[in-house]
């Protein structure tokens, strides 16, 4: 990463950030070598990604011709105004955000057991209300259903995290930021600048 500054490395916010988003984008390789990206949901359980779908379809189609994958994900918190520290100049002007990237390999999932506590992962994260029968093996209701579906499981090789939020910026410029982010009240600048102090390095810069 060229901008250490905004590197994450801490395992366990890297994990709450995949276990609190829902959406990402999966990168692969057609077979005629053309890339493949495919937008979808997905749960992160158990140090793995895991997605559901059909068995048939270009996504099939590339992960069975290579399993080698990427998958990102990312959320935009704030679009950070150039006036915020700067009267005349455009070059401050930024975005504040999380983003992780996943490479790995994709399995497909066969095992009933596996698949049903995958899917009701996801539906845990995505319909955390309930509402529904837990999903579960021996259910002679899911069992057709968890035979027909394809779950796919990405075990990572690497997982590499950017969390963007003002790290690089001298005390009087983060304050404009803050200020700034404060004072115009969209529906995440608040925790913006929480996340700014939350990621704030040890030792200002001169």
């Amino acid at each position: 990463m060229r901008r250490r500054e905004f590197e994450m490395t801490e395992q366990r916010e890297i994990e709450l950030f995949l276990e609190e988003a829902s959406f990402g984008f999966l990168s692969a390789v057609r077979p005629d070598g053309r890339p493949s990206i495919t937008p979808l949901n997905y749960v992160y359980a158990d140090g793995a990604v895991y997605f559901h779908g059909s068995r048939i379809g270009d996504k099939m189609d590339a992960i069975r011709h290579n399993p080698h994958v990427a998958f990102a994900v990312a959320k935009e918190y704030a679009i950070i105004p150039s006036h915020f520290t700067d009267p005349v100049m455009a070059c401050p002007a930024s975005a504040y955000y999380k983003s992780v990237l996943v490479t790995g390999s994709i399995e497909t999932v066969e095992d009933l057991g596996e698949k049903a506590a995958a899917l009701e992962a996801l539906m845990r994260k995505l319909q955390p209300e309930g509402g529904y029968d837990p999903i579960r093996p021996d259910d002679p209701r899911y069992i057709p259903r968890l035979k027909g579906v394809a779950v796919l499981k990405l075990v990572p090789k690497s997982i590499t995290a950017k969390f963007k939020f003002g790290q690089n910026l001298a005390d009087e410029k983060r304050s404009g930021v803050t200020a700034g982010l404060i004072a115009r009240g969209l529906p995440l600048d608040r925790d913006t600048a929480d996340l700014m102090e939350r990621y704030r390095p040890h030792a200002s810069k001169p």
